[in-house]
């Protein structure tokens, strides 16, 4: 069960009462890499593998399915075998916090080339239905959320990081067969450069969300040739850079 229930008491309007309440409930994921790379995360025991696949190619680890020899799912831990090309050079540079990294710029930044446009109306119409299939978020507020879009296929995931969330929409979407270069990814949360780093590294043109992005996040995403919506709520938003991916009629 990815939902506990515990014992609360509620205070509204000048009143309080026992009451159940719903709360998530997350573990400590662990992922071994070639035997010797460990990392630790707290996430839902929910789409493992697509996780696992989406945090390698986001952490510049492999660059293909084909360079992931192994991926094995014991309950809570998840042992892969990739092919360290990779990991014997500088190019490997891990920056997202989906499992307590450190945040680092990178030298090299190659700009996305697609010519993906989404019309404003979808983009409003998707964060709706992000939320709308938020079960996990509507019965307990404790996660976020990631939804990826290709062909009009819209998939959703949900975890307490939003990092672990989007690594498990783009391990889903490369396991799949989405054309990640024709994809875009609509989440909850902010958009600061690690998150940024992740589009430029699997090649996705858009990413929206319902907060803002960071300065730091529209640095990246002006040399990765990324666009960013941010605000998008209600019947607003705003484009903040390639604005020629976003049309209005």
């Amino acid at each position: 069960m990815k939902i506990e229930e515990i014992d609360a008491i509620k205070y509204k309007n000048n009143r309080h009462e026992k009451v159940k309440e719903n709360v998530v409930k997350d573990e400590t994921i662990t992922l071994t890499i070639n035997g010797n790379i460990s990392r630790s995360l707290s996430a839902i025991e929910d789409s493992l593998k697509e996780f696992a696949v989406g945090y390698l190619f986001n952490e510049n680890m492999v660059k293909s399915l084909d360079d992931i020899k192994k991926i094995e799912i014991d309950g809570i831990h998840i042992n892969v075998e990739i092919d360290d090309t990779l990991l014997k050079t500088n190019e490997t540079v891990l920056c997202s916090d989906s499992a307590g990294g450190w945040r680092s710029k990178i030298k090299e930044i190659n700009p996305v080339n697609s010519d993906l446009q989404v019309n404003v109306k979808e983009l409003i119409d998707r964060i709706e239905e992000l939320k709308n299939n938020a079960e996990i978020w509507q019965a307990t507020g404790g996660t976020h959320v990631a939804g990826i879009v290709y062909d009009g296929q819209f998939v959703v995931k949900e975890d307490v990081s939003r990092h672990v969330a989007v690594d498990k929409v783009i391990g889903y979407g490369l396991l799949n067969g989405f054309d990640l270069n024709h994809s875009y990814v609509i989440y909850s949360g902010r958009m600061p450069a690690d998150m940024v780093i992740k589009m430029t590294r699997v090649g996705v043109p858009l990413l929206a969300s319902n907060a803002a992005p960071a300065n730091s996040g529209y640095n990246i995403a002006k040399k990765g040739n990324v666009t960013l919506v941010g605000f998008l709520r209600g019947q607003r938003c705003n484009i903040y850079n390639n604005q020629n991916r976003v049309i209005f009629d």
